[in-house]
């Protein structure tokens, strides 16, 4: 029996998302046959691929100029497809990019669309990228700065490894070498640059090396992505947000997708934003939302 279709939301529709989207389908016929475009009436009309039309009917959005009616529709299209996925009718989901300050103004009550599908399907999530070079999970994700220390915890390093190790394991690599970054400089130079790499993070490295999890940690930031890129270890564990998001985006900004792991369900996106400045032009690259879709559809064959 052929599996659910695979849902692709639309994301800000003043944003790239519905474009990238568009020109995926187009330039991928066959994978094409496997998705479901949920978004407005008015594109969903132009593809060339299934479609479902959610929102008002005849909302048309004006690239780059983002307004209230697109967040609904953007909101309407996850929700659709987090019920569509629990519900059998979707195998896994694609979300294209959001404006977290946009869906904030119409009262969307989470940070991000990953917390969103964890609220709708229950679950730990935890925020990783894959598809290209690199392997980036994140122990801590939209917190400011200052508040990173108190909020990087055992637990949380602990779950993003896990998390990284199993899928790698996922996508073929029997017993993954995860590295887990120090919060300090130079990992904390053994107390000198601060206390909470030997305090939290050798602690929660260790429970998993008792548990037969190959981490090692806590590791030199500036170092260890090379390491990683030269095949020391399968993943990195970044303590937070920019951290693991500079490296992974200079090295795979146009390969490598976000997942969110520690769910029931798949959903997995393109790293980047909603690109307002570029949209409409026809510039916007497709690379990480093919990614983001190659992704999804091995990840539930």
């Amino acid at each position: 029996m052929r599996p659910p279709p695979l849902a692709l939301t639309c994301g800000d529709p003043a944003g790239i998302g519905p474009e990238i989207a568009a020109a995926w389908l187009a330039s991928n016929p066959a994978l094409a046959t496997e998705t479901i475009a949920i978004g407005p009436a008015s594109w969903i009309r132009t593809l060339d691929s299934p479609g479902l039309a959610v929102g008002a009917a005849e909302h048309r959005a004006t690239p780059g100029r983002p307004e209230a009616a697109g967040q609904r529709i953007a909101l309407a299209a996850m929700e659709e497809a987090a019920e569509g996925v629990k519900s059998g009718r979707y195998r896994a989901v694609v979300t294209g990019p959001v404006s977290k300050q946009g869906l904030a103004g119409i009262g969307f009550p989470h940070p991000g669309q990953t917390e969103f599908f964890a609220a709708r399907w229950g679950g730990a999530p935890v925020m990783a990228f894959a598809g290209g070079r690199m392997t980036v999970g994140l122990a801590t994700w939209h917190v400011p700065l200052a508040e990173v220390p108190a909020a990087l915890t055992e637990e949380s390093i602990r779950r993003t490894a896990l998390a990284l190790h199993g899928l790698k394991v996922r996508l073929g690599v029997p017993k993954p070498r995860i590295a887990v970054c120090g919060l300090n400089p130079h990992a904390g130079e053994q107390g000198l640059l601060g206390a909470e790499d030997h305090a939290i993070i050798r602690p929660a490295v260790d429970s998993l090396r008792a548990e037969g999890i190959d981490a090692e940690g806590p590791l030199p930031g500036d170092t260890v992505f090379h390491r990683h890129l030269s095949g020391d270890y399968d993943a990195v564990v970044a303590a937070y947000h920019d951290q693991g998001l500079a490296p992974l985006k200079s090295i795979d900004f146009a390969t490598s997708a976000n997942l969110s792991l520690g769910l029931p369900h798949v959903r997995t996106s393109p790293d980047h934003g909603t690109a307002y400045a570029i949209a409409g032009s026809g510039r916007a690259d497709l690379g990480s939302f093919d990614s983001a879709v190659r992704l999804a559809l091995r990840l539930t064959s």
